[in-house]
């Protein structure tokens, strides 16, 4: 259960780490967002969680809103797995989980 609770927390921070890093090279690159290799990897990777999140959200939310509401969902999972692997070191004991 350790195992899996990290594996989430770890695919999130990847996930949401590609979001943060969008934001930022779409700052520095301006218009040359399309053709910068490093934001159409972070597209690639956040991408599936975007759908998901457009799939989630209700249709009376804007297209442009729904990568925050995909944020948002993996900030919430995010602390859910922290909860959960704090909680399974907590009963194992600290010097185990290491």
């Amino acid at each position: 259960m350790l195992t899996i609770a990290i594996i989430v927390k770890l695919l999130t921070e990847i996930a949401l780490l590609c979001f943060v890093g969008q934001g930022v090279v779409g700052l520095l690159a301006g218009l040359a967002r399309a053709r910068n290799p490093v934001y159409r990897l972070f597209q690639l990777i956040s991408q599936p969680w975007v759908r998901a999140a457009r799939w989630v959200c209700p249709f009376i939310v804007p297209d442009r809103h729904v990568p925050l509401v995909a944020a948002l969902l993996l900030l919430l999972l995010w602390v859910a797995a922290t909860i959960v692997k704090v909680g399974i070191c907590v009963r194992m004991g600290v010097v185990l989980c290491k």
